[in-house]
């Protein structure tokens, strides 16, 4: 592999893929983000990579060829928040750049990963790949939907009409290191670990759309195992379509709170606890569902893994009890 170009190479997924490419002695990396927000630099710090371009000198200086031969771009770069209400901006990050970007790659003969999601499901209830089961709830899940929607469209529905490798990773709930500077939008596991630090107690959303307190299930996903699937792709050139990133297996968020809590006590030199013996002693506690997530609140999320396991790929995921686990000693560590 030549040289590699990572946008939003400053933010949660981007700078775990820094890592994962420097792990295999990848480090010809161009790290492509908006550092406005000065403490994403801290993602940056530990990587080795060629050079930094900010985002509005990217796009352009990339499509004239200013970086030379770039053998792939692994496209995380894009406005992530699911609350987002501004549709020019979230169009514009998430949609009009990444075509710009792609009708320069496929120009270039530039491999192109570029990162979907799985918001773009909604409450479909199916999450195969299939125009059927597309039914997003807001602008940033039809941001990513409109994408992969013209790319079936320009390069067939397999996205091998480019004459380079050209995939779009649908990810689920990926939790893990360096998701820090994300504020509101980090992980269930990251703020749970925080309020247990704090106060003693991790707090859940109580029963909504038919499920207990609770138990409304997602599909979390491993950071690791994101990065995995990545450089997998990366070895199999051959290998175009759209895909779900995913464990494959939906798990209530009572799961994930409780792994916080044992891998917290776990450490403290404490046995594990079971969910009723966690809530009777408040470790773990519920509030009422917001008023403000009514009907826009997917409350079951799971990956199906048909396509991607087709297309060659048997990585093994981590559930949430081992990534949870591996995520919470990184926490500790890091202070």
């Amino acid at each position: 592999m030549t040289r590699v170009v990572v946008t939003g190479a400053a933010g949660f997924i981007g700078s775990n893929l820094l890592h994962g490419l420097n792990a295999r002695g990848v480090d010809d990396i161009i790290a492509v983000d908006d550092l406005r927000d000065g403490t994403k630099f801290a993602n940056l710090a530990e990587a080795r990579i060629a050079d930094y371009v900010d985002m509005d000198r990217f796009y352009d200086a990339f499509a004239a060829g200013a970086f030379g031969r770039v053998d792939a771009v692994l496209h995380q770069g894009a406005c992530s928040d699911t609350m987002e209400t501004d549709g020019r901006y979230m169009m514009e990050n998430n949609y009009t750049l990444s075509c710009r970007l792609q009708q320069a790659c496929q120009a270039q003969g530039t491999r192109l990963l570029y990162a979907s999601s799985a918001a773009v499901y909604g409450q479909s209830g199916g999450f195969t790949e299939t125009p059927a089961h597309e039914q997003p709830l807001n602008v940033y899940g039809y941001s990513k939907l409109l994408f992969d929607q013209r790319l079936r469209r320009t390069l067939g529905p397999s996205l091998q009409g480019a004459g380079s490798q050209t995939v779009g990773l649908r990810y689920f709930n990926v939790y893990g290191p360096r998701e820090q500077h994300k504020g509101r939008m980090a992980s269930v596991a990251f703020h749970q670990f925080h309020q247990f630090r704090n106060d003693g107690q991790v707090r859940l959303f109580g029963e909504y759309g038919g499920y207990g307190a609770g138990e409304q299930a997602r599909d979390f996903v491993f950071v690791e195992d994101v990065v995995a699937i990545n450089l997998w792709l990366l070895d199999h050139p051959q290998v175009c379509g759209i895909f779900n990133v995913g464990s494959g297996r939906a798990q209530p968020f009572n799961d994930v709170a409780l792994a916080v809590v044992n891998s917290l006590r776990a450490a403290q030199g404490k046995p594990a606890l079971g969910l009723a013996d966690a809530v009777a002693q408040q470790l773990i506690g519920y509030t009422p569902f917001p008023d403000a997530l009514h009907g826009k609140y997917q409350c079951h999320t799971q990956a199906d893994l048909a396509a991607l396991r087709a297309a060659g790929c048997d990585h093994a995921f981590a559930d949430v009890a081992t990534g949870v686990a591996r995520y919470m000693s990184w926490l500790e560590n890091k202070g």
